[in-house]
């Protein structure tokens, strides 16, 4: 066990059962040209934090966490989209998007795009685990939970895009579901006005889980594992 400082207080945590989730980190998500930038969301913050959580699953594989991946998806034909009559089809940004610039069609979220590719810097590696979903929740629909009992994990590290959108979606499912939802702030980027961020943080550290730092993190991993993380 080891003790990592965390808001409301800190969280006595095992390693050996923790699982650091890296959430959507995806070009539609992270960069110029992808489904948020094109949607007009301000996505300047991006840079920062592909490289707080490049440093962090860095230091998550030296260590033997497991690292865990989510990815937005979609198939080329939509039909794991939802029709119509889902709410999905009416709210989430990408399919809207879609019917709204007919020129998009096909170019967003879609299997195999670059839009739905994982940003460089953070390719996922041999011993990772990528998870495909199709809503704003890791754990709609996937093997998310069936994965991380079969590893015996129960301790949940989130970063990602968008805090307020599917790191939220998967953190509260997560809380649902037994496991210990924990809230990287800095290793975090949140889509729309700054106090949806806030808000996330809050239901976190009051409600649902736990907040914390990449630098909290990585002091509380074994020493030679430790890059610094960026001012």
């Amino acid at each position: 066990m080891v003790t990592l400082a965390a808001r409301p207080q800190a969280l006595d945590i095992d390693l050996d059962r923790a699982a650091l989730v890296v959430v959507d980190m995806q070009n539609a998500f992270a960069s110029k040209g992808g489904m948020l930038d094109l949607a007009g969301f301000d996505i300047s913050g991006a840079a920062h934090v592909i490289e707080v959580n490049r440093r962090l699953i860095q230091a998550a594989r030296k260590a033997r966490l497991k690292v865990v991946y989510l990815q937005m998806s979609f198939k080329s034909d939509l039909s794991d989209a939802g029709g119509p009559a889902s709410p999905n089809y009416h709210k989430e940004l990408a399919l809207r998007t879609m019917r709204d610039r007919p020129e998009l069609a096909g170019r967003l979220l879609i299997d195999g795009t670059w839009d739905w590719q994982i940003v460089d810097a953070l390719m996922p590696e041999p011993g990772d685990h990528v998870v495909r979903k199709t809503r704003y929740s890791g754990f709609c629909r996937t093997d998310l939970e069936g994965h991380l009992l079969a590893s015996n994990i129960r301790y949940l590290l989130f970063t990602g895009i968008a805090t307020n959108v599917c790191v939220e979606s998967t953190a509260r499912d997560a809380f649902f579901s037994e496991f210990w939802p924990i809230l990287v702030e800095d290793a975090m980027s949140h889509a729309g006005p700054d106090f949806n961020r806030a808000a996330t943080l809050w239901n976190f550290e009051h409600v649902f889980g736990w907040v914390t730092s990449a630098d909290h993190i990585l002091t509380a991993l074994p020493r030679d594992t430790a890059p610094a993380v960026p001012a």
